[in-house]
């Protein structure tokens, strides 16, 4: 199961792609449930089901009286995922939204509720909580729990060497280097070190460097609407994400 926001939904789409390049004549089944923002693909000559839960924060938004709320300390929807054999989580993409696509009007941190706070410190603690989740259902021989990672945008040239690209339109080639040459992202560190607070076994895939040399690999101008280059292409960067996590299964 993959839980998170589009990008994961970008790596399940990816993995969904692979298992059928792999068995192009296999039976498969569609389960779409609205209510719970869920889609299943069951492969019944497998019994593989591959699921993605739409799940923005991990932790939960919950409507009061005054608007909507952030809250980092809560995760009501792990009961959805309870019972398979591999969760994929990420999130981030969502935390530095703001205005009328913001889904929060508010944050709160424990008992103590704000109109907003740093980004950065709100995801580490909403980390942090999920990692409590972790600890308190997940059970250690029955589910292998993975981390995504933080995945890059690419919309300012600077970051990679090309001041006059204003974003990864017209990119034809990745960087030719093993290091990036922009500033490391600094939820990265945050990231990791909420990892560190879990006591049961946390995979981090960890795609952010590998990701961050692929300038060329995102939609741009070919994508929905406005130029995007914080999703991927596919195939693309996605299915290697899934290679690595197939090597990180078994």
């Amino acid at each position: 199961m993959f839980v998170g926001d589009s990008l994961s939904r970008n790596q399940w789409l990816s993995m969904l792609c692979m298992i059928h390049s792999s068995m192009p004549k296999a039976n498969y089944a569609v389960n779409i449930s609205v209510i719970l923002d869920m889609t299943t693909y069951t492969f019944t000559d497998y019994g593989l089901r591959v699921t993605y839960h739409h799940n923005l924060y991990l932790v939960d938004i919950v409507k009061r009286r005054f608007g909507r709320v952030l809250n980092l300390s809560t995760v009501t929807a792990g009961k959805l995922w309870l019972g398979v054999d591999y969760l994929i989580f990420n999130t981030w993409h969502w935390w530095n939204r703001r205005g009328a696509s913001q889904p929060f009007d508010y944050i709160q941190d424990g008992t103590r509720i704000y109109k907003d706070m740093d980004r950065v410190v709100a995801f580490g603690k909403a980390i942090a909580t999920w990692g409590q989740w972790v600890d308190a259902y997940v059970v250690q021989n029955k589910t292998k729990v993975f981390f995504q990672g933080i995945s890059p945008s690419h919309y300012n040239g600077t970051d990679w060497g090309e001041p006059k690209a204003k974003s990864c339109s017209d990119q034809k080639i990745p960087l030719l280097t093993s290091t990036y040459p922009g500033a490391s992202l600094p939820a990265v560190a945050a990231l990791k070190k909420s990892l560190k607070t879990i006591k049961k076994p946390v995979t981090l895939l960890d795609i952010t460097n590998l990701s961050l040399l692929r300038k060329d690999g995102h939609p741009s101008a070919y994508g929905f609407g406005a130029t995007d280059c914080s999703h991927w292409c596919l195939a693309g960067v996605p299915d290697t994400w899934n290679i690595l996590l197939y090597n990180l299964m078994f």
